[in-house]
């Protein structure tokens, strides 16, 4: 397949050696330096464009892929108060969009995982209070993480009297809702924990991320996916959770 990268930072260079590695061509490379060549490039040349940038040029980069009809994988959080007008644009286009805030599939089990638990407990209300915490690296700028905003609207689907969330430090708590705690220190892929505590006792679940490669992993596998669909998807569709 042949594929467009759009971000060339970290999770981009690791986006880039996958491919390689699973044999797929790399039309081009898009950075801040060459934007001109995106703004130029042939859609004909392009089956899937996967996208890793910043929340303030997200939305950007996807609508001018959608513009031309070139089919997107999003990885990039902190953006989704657009993901409206991102829809409409891939409905107008005849073309396709996939958007995950977390690609790795061990995530996406997680995922399911706190969703079971959050029905489980929901019994229990009134004995444990939930809470969250998301420990990212210090070059993560958007807070809470786009992985403990799913897992915190699973909870509020699936546990009876949540219906909010708020971050610890911008927000007042509330008694029906969710507080996230949300930590930055160097050299952590990311972490996300969710837990109902008691007076008599503690549950947590947590997922660990070792290193980048399983969200790039996730989000090449959601390219391929992809080749020649139509619609608006995410990890459930292809994973079929």
């Amino acid at each position: 397949m042949n594929f467009l990268l759009i971000g060339y930072g970290k999770m981009g260079k690791t986006i880039e050696g996958i491919l390689k590695e699973r044999g797929h061509n790399i039309v081009n490379i898009i950075d801040l330096n060459n934007r001109e060549d995106f703004i130029n490039i042939d859609p004909s040349t392009v089956d899937v464009a996967i996208e890793f940038t910043q929340p303030s040029s997200a939305y950007d980069n996807i609508k001018i892929c959608l513009d031309k009809g070139i089919r997107v994988v999003s990885g990039t959080t902190g953006w989704l108060d657009k993901k409206d007008e991102i829809e409409k644009a891939t409905k107008s286009q005849n073309t396709a969009f996939f958007y995950a805030s977390n690609y790795s599939l061990g995530v996406n089990i997680f995922f399911a995982l706190n969703k079971k638990l959050a029905e489980m407990m929901s019994a229990f209300k009134a004995e444990y209070k939930v809470a969250m915490e998301e420990i990212h690296h210090t070059q993560k700028l958007d807070a809470p993480s786009g992985t403990a905003i799913t897992l915190a609207e699973g909870v509020i689907e699936k546990f009876d009297g949540v219906d909010s969330w708020t971050l610890q430090g911008e927000d007042e708590p509330k008694d029906n809702g969710i507080e996230i705690v949300a930590v930055r220190e160097p050299n952590v892929p990311g972490t996300h924990e969710v837990t109902y505590e008691s007076e008599i006792d503690r549950i947590d679940i947590k997922h660990t991320a070792h290193s980048r490669k399983g969200f790039a992993l996730g989000a090449v596998l959601a390219g391929e996916w992809l080749h020649k669909k139509e619609g608006i998807f995410g990890m459930n569709d292809m994973l079929a959770l």
